[in-house]
């Protein structure tokens, strides 16, 4: 017989993953689904920047908001004001107050100039005044015939600088034609979020595949961080625009989770080489480990193909 470990990492659901549908159909969904926690987009929907709703929400559910996105992206410019700096405080004080581990931050756009001279170093500062994680996020550049267009500033890609923790989005690697594997092997520790999705990176668009359907290495990146001591969060960020109904978006949803459940497993023992993520100071995971104070989840499988599980 072998034993298979399921790793403590939660696997969430992105309120981005339900859209065209608005914030609380996503907490519906991944409590109906088994999500661990839903990771807050906060957007235009007015429910997705209140604390107090999305408080409700979460306590009705009975699902955890584990980590919020802050409002960078291009559609969401004028959410919470122009300063880039104020959306970041903002953000700060939603997850504190709805015990949010991660935001996850873009970095900034190349006509923020100031935000962007600034924007390593004041990261840095705001994170000495929490224990919220500020997780920046990889981005990609732009292809345009024979040449490369870059929108962000100092850099897109997070290897080019010293954030002490990063997101890496699976369909940004694709857009940006990156070596996903190679881009979490050399983050290393500073790896302590991914957004779970997929892409082909055949033209400028930022697919957000459900994983499995596009070129990026999802399933090898998973066993990967099953078996390296990852400890952050692993959130299905999606697209399912075009699901004709509720019925159809939760089908591919719960295929989404099926996946990552499914890839993110591995030996109980692994090999003390891959295991880069060991010595990770990640304080939200040494914070959850030692309050929750469990054995981990093993599961054992026997020569005929049945299954028993337990702690």
């Amino acid at each position: 017989m072998s034993a298979i470990q399921v790793p403590d990492a939660p696997v969430v659901l992105s309120t981005a993953s339900v859209y065209p549908e608005k914030t609380p159909a996503a907490f519906e969904i991944a409590a109906k689904l088994g999500y661990d926690g839903v990771e807050v987009l906060v957007s235009s929907d007015p429910v997705s920047q209140d604390i107090g709703m999305l408080r409700r929400l979460s306590d009705y559910h009975g699902i955890p908001i584990t980590a919020v996105h802050a409002p960078c992206l291009i559609f969401t410019q004028r959410v919470w004001g122009r300063d880039p700096w104020g959306k970041l405080v903002k953000s700060k004080e939603m997850a504190e107050a709805l015990g949010a581990k991660t935001i996850v931050v873009h970095p900034a756009f190349r006509w923020q100039r100031e935000y962007a001279r600034e924007f390593e170093n004041g990261v840095s500062r705001m994170q000495e005044e929490t224990d919220v994680v500020f997780a920046v996020e990889n981005m990609y550049p732009v292809h345009m015939r024979d040449r490369e267009v870059v929108p962000y500033a100092p850099s897109w890609n997070p290897l080019d600088r010293d954030y002490p923790d990063v997101t890496l989005d699976l369909s940004h690697t694709a857009m940006s034609r990156s070596d996903a594997m190679g881009m979490a092997k050399q983050l290393g520790s500073r790896l302590s979020h991914v957004h779970v999705a997929d892409g082909t990176g055949g033209q400028n668009f930022d697919e957000h595949l459900i994983p499995g359907r596009g070129n990026q290495p999802c399933a090898e990146l998973l066993e990967y961080l099953a078996t390296s001591g990852y400890e952050g969060q692993l959130v299905l960020e999606v697209n399912t625009r075009k699901s004709a109904d509720r019925e159809a978006r939760q089908l591919e949803l719960a295929e989404a989770l099926a996946f990552t459940r499914l890839h993110f497993a591995g030996a109980q023992n692994p090999s003390p080489e891959g295991n880069e993520h060991a010595g990770r100071r990640e304080r939200a995971a040494i914070r959850r480990r030692a309050e929750a104070d469990v054995p981990p989840r093993t599961f054992v499988v026997a020569t005929d193909g049945t299954i028993s599980g337990g702690p």
